[in-house]
């Protein structure tokens, strides 16, 4: 089948473009990497790209649109999306799952449990991904996250130690492995001793083989052994693997380290080839070339796909790259394709329309909009398993509930919500726990981030104001800091020095929680959820103010 492809054909099925999940132009938010409606049906029905990574859009409305993208494309897809923390985190209306990390801090005291969770979570996953046309989820994330300033990793770990994350990753890639989707255990080698966000620039991982071997590779190892479908590559630079290509491009550590030492035989996918780590250096198309010349089979988010596709071709006639490399990756992504049950096996035909299916068959298409199941997202057994997890990793103390009393005629109570990035922030609006439940209690809402200003521009009155800190921060990608924000820290010493903090919730990264810990008067009760989303906005407040989780205190 391969044999009758011609070579642009077989260079774009390596290929992922990336996709706005929304079904309109005018809904597009990222212009320079989503491409219009007329655009992708070009890359998908014209050059036949092998898959594309979705972001944004409810999960019906991605239902529908992955259904549009199946029937443009050229030869059945690849549909993928970074679901780590369940198809929730990226679609709305499915389960979202708190960060991996939780259930890490779960394993502390109930090692079984965690391994439930985690299979739990890896099902649910597979499951709501299938039932609006996902096959492929770019889960779980195996880098060993022992060093806490890492601002791109940070919670999206299972963990601190190479035993914990190769376990818990195990767990959920059985749990996934259980439903007809793909798996991807990333990013090899490890991304957890950087503090360097490989979004912005290019981390260096300066350890010896021997540390290496014995922190960074046992999890990956793990993860082959309980059968992931892929490997994403980091865009690290390694000097003691190769002084000179970073993962992404280096033949000594795709080929020699994971397919020759560790035995991998699944697809190696690259880490998105935009970010800056790889981009700023090397350009857009040179890096897709080195990508694939170094052994990767799939090359992810090109910033320019067909002149990516065009130059990777032209390395091939060049000499550059084999042909039968080339085609030994398109068989790679065709076993993929088989297994999570897309019909591929009636290849093109010369002389037949553009535009029409590539393949027949008597089967139905199973991403046909007849097969959408919307009543698989978010059960009550998925949103519970979530909340349990939530609930199970909480930290807390001081003196709980809080009490509130009415204060004096010439004071507020303030909710004080402090954010890394307020315009980002889709988990919180007038509705959701973290603004609504204060608001009950007479709390009056001021909204805090780095963009708003110092201190001094934002107290307004210079009234006593007893104020209930909410800090909402974690590791986040193009962020650069996994740490607490100058505003956080400006904002907890003020309150502090003043006496008017009343209680500390902090919602995302431990680390943050333990730069406050030795600075806040025992007294003064504080809760800690790893999640961030309405549901652990509930669990927090429910914990603070002594609710019993129908509302009543």
């Amino acid at each position: 089948m391969i044999d009758n492809l011609s070579l642009p054909e077989l260079v774009a099925q390596m290929f992922v473009v990336r996709a706005s999940g929304y079904l309109f132009d005018h809904q597009i938010r990222y212009l320079e990497w989503e491409p219009t409606a007329d655009k992708l049906r070009y890359y998908l029905e014209k050059l036949g790209v092998g898959g594309v990574i979705l972001v944004g859009g409810s999960a019906a409305e991605l239902a529908v649109r992955s259904h549009q993208l199946q029937s443009w494309a050229k030869f059945p897809l690849l549909l993928a999306a970074d679901i780590e923390e369940g198809v929730g985190q990226r679609f709305a209306g499915a389960t979202w799952f708190g960060p991996p990390m939780a259930i890490a801090e779960v394993a502390r005291h109930d090692a079984g449990k965690a391994d439930r969770y985690a299979e739990q979570m890896g099902s649910v996953t597979a499951i709501e991904a299938r039932a609006i046309g996902l096959n492929w989820i770019l889960a779980p994330v195996v880098d060993v996250n022992n060093n806490p300033d890492n601002p791109v990793i940070n919670v999206r770990a299972f963990g601190e130690t190479s035993e914990i994350v190769g376990k818990l990753a195990s767990a959920f890639i059985r749990g996934a492995g259980q439903h007809p989707v793909l798996t991807t255990a990333k990013h090899f080698p490890g991304h957890g001793d950087t503090a360097v966000d490989s979004h912005l620039e290019l981390p260096v991982l300066p350890h010896s083989p021997a540390r290496l071997a014995a922190v960074e590779l046992p999890p990956f190892v793990e993860a082959i052994a309980a059968g992931v479908d892929a490997v994403m590559s980091a865009h690290l630079l390694i000097p003691t693997w190769d002084a000179e290509f970073p993962a992404t491009l280096s033949r000594k550590i795709l080929i020699g380290k994971l397919r020759e030492e560790l035995g991998f035989e699944g697809l190696i996918v690259t880490d998105a080839l935009v970010m800056g780590a790889i981009a700023n250096k090397y350009g857009a198309n040179e890096a897709a070339v080195l990508a694939a010349e170094a052994g990767a089979d799939v090359l992810l988010m090109p910033l320019d796909p067909e002149g990516a596709i065009l130059a990777v071709c032209e390395a091939v006639t060049q000499g550059r790259i084999l042909l039968s490399q080339i085609k030994e990756s398109v068989n790679r992504i065709w076993k993929a394709k088989i297994k999570v049950g897309l019909p591929i096996s009636d290849p093109p035909q010369p002389g037949r329309a553009q535009g029409h299916r590539p393949y027949k068959g008597g089967s139905k298409h199973p991403e046909s909009i007849d097969s959408i199941d919307l009543s698989l997202l978010a059960n009550p057994e998925a949103r519970a398993t979530a909340a349990d997890i939530l609930r199970d990793s909480l930290k807390f103390g001081g003196n709980l509930p809080l009490q509130v009393a009415k204060p004096p005629e010439n004071q507020l109570l303030r909710n004080l919500i402090v954010v890394d990035d307020v315009l980002g922030c889709e988990f919180l609006g007038n509705h959701t726990p973290a603004i609504a439940l204060p608001e009950q209690f007479g709390y009056e809402l001021q909204l805090i981030d780095d963009r708003t200003g110092a201190i001094a521009d934002n107290t307004g009155a210079e009234h006593f104001s007893p104020t209930l800190l909410q800090i909402f921060i974690r590791g986040n990608c193009f962020r650069g800091s996994a740490g607490l924000t100058e505003a956080a820290q400006d904002w907890f010493k003020k309150l502090l020095k003043t006496g008017e903090l009343q209680a500390v919730l902090i919602y995302g990264s431990p680390y943050v929680l333990e730069q406050f810990l030795p600075h806040l008067p025992p007294s003064i009760p504080y809760v800690f959820c790893y999640g961030q989303m309405p549901a652990a906005q509930s669990l927090v407040l429910e914990v603070l103010f002594g609710i019993d989780g129908t509302g009543n205190a």
